[in-house]
């Protein structure tokens, strides 16, 4: 095993970088085994801070393809985990755990054990190892790797190959913290910024009065007797009816490759940049983003359950925006300014009055067809001429 630390060196190498988790940890078994370190088949369990997922599993085995799962929070936890030895590591905050799965007098208390026996395997360990980062399941409240390790050697692990497991694993640690704080920081900008936004501040753009200027389509949606409602249902059952709305407009944003930049109250503000495909697919998308909306609000509102009705206006228009961050140097917002923002802001106001849940300047208009039919023109903000508006049949 003299070569070993070729192994360290290239997970110092890792750390400095950002390799994808599963590949690292592929890729460093198959090292393992070239130093003669005898493991057959690893895996490797993290949690991590994200709106979706709890936590992400990879299963490296010789010979066969990586598994690489992601848990999200909803999903119960199954039998095979309420019963591993993994889970009962953490949960008891054991240092390590092993058995030797050719005893016969061994205990065999957990299934996968038993299979592993079953299949060849001679010896099994598991080794967690500690470190600080922020989780979301209060259940398992320590965070950092838990590394489970099983070789097929006929008399299990020897402990050389025992000491080269536990010297390699808290250089994997290393590697492994640092992505994963990559991982939360992209997460959590993308999550509170946008993709597009949370790359620009990741990328530097931080400061003051940072941006630029790009064409896009702006989609302005706002929710009908919002206060109202929100007296009616509380605190509570209002949080939970307005991300059930936010799941209808914002959602329908993201879901036609459009990004949403903010949350004003109970309006959303979504954009589609024209860079790179053009206004007639940004358009297009944002009609698409306009019709979702649509369908959702009228399958929320045809659930039985549903109690009170949901109803939002939605404005499209396009232009050139300001795209950058506002505020003051200690509290900054990335977000859009300009009139096609205020103009879209204004077209929403007016579906209250015009008849129709969507509005949309001419630009959007032209790319709709017969679908479009003029309610007429209007004074908006920023221009000196009335505006023709025309709604989204």
């Amino acid at each position: 095993m003299a070569k070993i630390d070729d192994i360290e060196d290239w997970l110092i190498g890792q750390a400095l970088g950002s390799p994808d988790m599963a590949k690292m940890f592929a890729q460093m078994c198959e090292r393992m085994r070239k130093c003669d370190v005898p493991i057959d088949r690893a895996m490797m369990a993290w949690s991590t801070l994200h709106p979706l997922i709890e936590a992400e599993v990879v299963v490296w085995e010789s010979g066969a393809e990586l598994q690489h799962d992601q848990i999200a929070h909803s999903e119960e936890e199954t039998e095979d985990w309420l019963r591993s030895p993994v889970r009962a590591v953490l949960v008891n905050q054991e240092p390590r755990f092993r058995r030797r799965l050719t005893n016969s007098n061994a205990p065999q208390e957990f299934p996968l054990l038993t299979r592993l026996s079953a299949t060849g395997y001679t010896d099994y360990l598991v080794l967690p190892t500690r470190f600080d980062l922020p989780v979301t399941n209060e259940d398992y409240p320590t965070t950092g790797i838990i590394v489970s390790w099983a070789t097929r050697a006929e008399n299990g692990f020897s402990d050389e190959a025992l000491s080269a497991i536990e010297y390699i694993q808290k250089r994997l640690a290393l590697a492994a913290r640092a992505t994963i704080e990559s991982q939360i920081s992209r997460t959590i900008a993308e999550t509170y910024l946008g993709k597009n936004a949370g790359n620009k501040v990741l990328n530097g753009q931080i400061r003051h009065g940072d941006g630029e200027t790009v064409d896009a389509v702006i989609y302005f949606s706002d929710m009908r007797q919002s206060t109202a409602i929100a007296e009616a249902l509380g605190p509570d059952a209002y949080l939970a009816w307005l991300n059930t709305y936010f799941e209808a407009t914002a959602g329908a944003v993201l879901d036609n490759q459009g990004e949403v930049l903010d949350f004003i109250g109970d309006a959303v503000l979504g954009v589609f940049p024209l860079d790179g495909q053009g206004l007639k697919k940004a358009g297009a998308h944002a009609i698409q983003a306009a019709d979702e909306t649509r369908k959702r609000l009228i399958a929320i509102n045809e659930d039985p359950s549903n109690v009170l009705p949901m109803k939002a206006g939605v404005a499209l228009s396009v232009g050139s925006v300001m795209f950058g961050n506002i505020g003051v140097p200690s509290r900054l917002t990335f977000s859009v300014i300009g009139q096609t923002v205020h103009a879209a802001a204004r077209i929403e106001s007016l579906t209250k009055s015009e008849g129709s849940d969507v509005l949309m300047t001419e630009d959007v208009a032209r790319l709709c067809g017969e679908r479009a039919r003029p309610v007429g023109s209007f004074e908006l903000s920023g221009f000196t001429d009335p505006q023709p508006l025309f709604a989204l049949e």
